[in-house]
């Protein structure tokens, strides 16, 4: 069995940046750049503007009574060139008169007829330079990340209307098994509702990838075989779920070994042991457990970095934490175990509380969890009172 380090390793190895794709800015939101650099055209902001409604005036003629000589609104410009003793009514954002340094806020100040009462104001209060930002010529650099609004907005300052963003990975998502029926289907004897196609599907949005659903497969291998021939045809990564195992009506792993290559099919972690991954063509192909709590832990280790190393990220985007754990959690001592707990604020630090039973098929755990604890091989149980990595992938 291999390691999760070199599970991971060998499935990183297959990423493949996807290609590159023009948006426009407003479509951009939680897209990744695929050019990181962008040069400024122009200053940012692109001259002196006032940051207060108030009064524009020079600095030196305060405190003192100024008479009024004009107003000026964001958007427009003032024809007026203050001299000694005068002010100009002024907006937020609009651009400050010829000879004026400083702004007076309008709460510091008492209007009278045609006139203005300062107090002490010093140069270039409540002003925002020209270029205070960026200066033209600046290369601005963006975060190796999704495009958030506080990144989409510089762009926007910069006047960049178009942004040459990653393609999002297009993840085909199989479920296979002959007791699967959709959500919403009835049930009949042994059957039971298909959870992995749409958790998985929504696994893949989180991880900034587009899902592909297949149909499902039952346990055909003529039929996958079928359904994973399709799926590379359109997919840049092929994730799918049961038939890995050594039951007589697994045959997700053999398809794959028949039809291109399997690198390796176990893995030293618990939940989710049952793990193939290899190619078919030039595609990588990913063949997760059946158990839906397996399935998602699964591919929360190792599908989600794959689909993040695709847009050129690096890692899982997750935050690890050292938390204490509240009980005892049994596992299994050969395997390495990612433990469903739900993750709390405790003094300086976190801790942890088991968010349920810790079955491969217990999604309801899962669910509540907010965090992954990550208990070495070698221990039979997360121990009360030690503390432990885990895995963020909630809401503290």
């Amino acid at each position: 069995m291999h390691s999760v380090e070199e599970a991971l390793e060998a499935i990183l190895a297959s990423a493949r940046l996807t290609p590159s794709e023009v948006l426009p800015l407003d479509r951009c939101a939680g897209r990744v750049p695929a050019e990181r650099r962008v040069r400024a055209a122009v200053d940012v902001p692109p001259f002196a503007n006032s940051a207060m409604d108030g009064f524009a005036l020079r600095a030196v003629d305060t405190p003192g009574s100024l008479r009024l000589v004009g107003e000026v609104a964001a958007g427009s410009v003032s024809a007026v060139e203050l001299g000694p003793g005068a002010a100009v009514r002024i907006m937020t954002g609009a651009p400050l008169p010829t000879g004026a340094d400083a702004v007076a806020p309008l709460e510091v100040v008492t209007e009278n007829e045609g006139s203005v009462s300062v107090p002490q104001v010093r140069a270039g209060a409540h002003v925002r330079g020209a270029g205070e930002d960026t200066r033209a010529g600046d290369e601005v650099e963006l975060p190796a990340a999704p495009l958030s609004p506080a990144s989409i907005a510089v762009l926007a300052s910069l006047g960049v209307g178009e942004v040459v963003v990653r393609r999002r990975p297009r993840v085909a998502i199989l479920s296979t098994g002959d007791e699967l029926r959709g959500p919403g289907e009835a049930l009949g004897p042994g059957q039971i509702h298909d959870a992995n196609s749409a958790s998985l599907a929504a696994a893949v949005v989180d991880a900034g990838g587009t899902p592909v659903v297949l149909p499902r497969a039952g346990d055909d291998e003529d039929r996958i075989a079928a359904l994973l021939e399709e799926a590379c045809l359109e997919a840049d990564l092929v994730v799918a779920s049961g038939g890995v195992s050594v039951g007589r009506h697994d045959h997700v792993r053999s398809v794959i070994e028949r039809l291109g290559r399997v690198d390796f099919w176990r893995i030293r972690v618990q939940p989710g042991k049952p793990l193939a991954f290899g190619r078919l063509w030039d595609r990588p192909v990913v063949g997760l457990p059946g158990n839906p709590v397996s399935a998602l832990v699964t591919f929360e280790l190792f599908v989600r970095p794959l689909v993040r190393a695709m847009l050129g990220l690096p890692g899982n985007g997750r935050v690890v934490l050292r938390a204490v754990a509240d009980a005892r959690i049994a596992k299994d001592r050969e395997r390495r175990a990612y433990l469903r707990v739900t993750l709390r604020r405790q003094g300086e630090g976190y801790a942890a509380a088991p968010a349920g039973g810790q079955g491969s098929a217990q999604l309801r755990p899962l669910a509540a969890a907010n965090g992954l604890l990550i208990v070495p091989e070698g221990a039979e149980a997360a121990e009360p009172g030690v503390s432990y990595d885990a895995l963020l992938t909630g809401e503290l």
